[in-house]
């Protein structure tokens, strides 16, 4: 028996106002789009997760809540204080906290907090870059019996800059210019509606 574990490192993050304290920097505006790549790789691997479990601060919350958004997720996410910064020993805790039917689990977090918790089941990814997930098999039949000594394997990962083929790129511009059209002709039907009204 397996569980999967989905590894996400928060998106690219904004130091634009210095005066924000880290906890409090939101994603950049790559940042947003790299979430967003993430929500459409979950489901185009068929890995939407059924229970996030996200850092709190607040580009992790961006992030979590845009890929959720973006794959359509539709189950528990959550936001955990130890997260913040997170070390290996927190995520491993809250973790073994799930119910045995949840088969899949995303964690939201930081390096260099995700780095050493990837590197405890599987040390052939070097680092998380920013916006990376990473997708692990986990050899446990219980959440409960999770330990840093379980066997596990990287069966693959996606960095935000080469997650989605430049075909998918354009179909989602695609699907944006129709929105637009859309609106447009809505706009013009509506026009045209009101001048028939005025000359009645």
């Amino acid at each position: 028996m397996t569980k999967t574990l989905l590894l996400l490192r928060h998106a690219k993050s904004s130091w634009k106002d210095e005066k924000l304290k880290d906890f409090d920097r939101p994603l950049k505006r790559r940042g947003e789009k790299d979430a967003r790549r993430i929500g459409l790789v979950l489901v185009e691997a068929e890995l939407v997760p059924q229970v996030i479990l996200s850092s709190p601060a607040l580009r992790a919350k961006q992030t979590a809540g845009l890929a959720a958004e973006q794959s359509k997720f539709k189950g528990d996410l959550q936001f955990v204080d130890s997260f913040y910064p997170g070390m290996p020993k927190d995520y491993i805790e809250e973790l073994k906290k799930l119910p045995d039917q949840v088969e899949r689990v995303m964690v939201v977090g930081h390096n260099p907090g995700l780095d050493d918790l990837l590197h405890t089941f599987d040390t052939r990814l070097d680092t998380l870059s920013t916006g990376t997930l990473a997708y692990l098999s986990l050899h446990i039949k219980h959440w409960a019996g999770l330990t840093r000594a379980t066997m596990g394997e990287l069966i693959s990962f996606w960095e935000p800059e080469e997650i989605i083929p430049d075909e998918m790129e354009a179909v989602m511009g695609k699907d944006k210019d129709k929105d637009k059209k859309d609106k447009d002709e809505k706009k013009k039907d509506k026009k045209k509606k009101d001048k028939k009204k005025d000359k009645k």
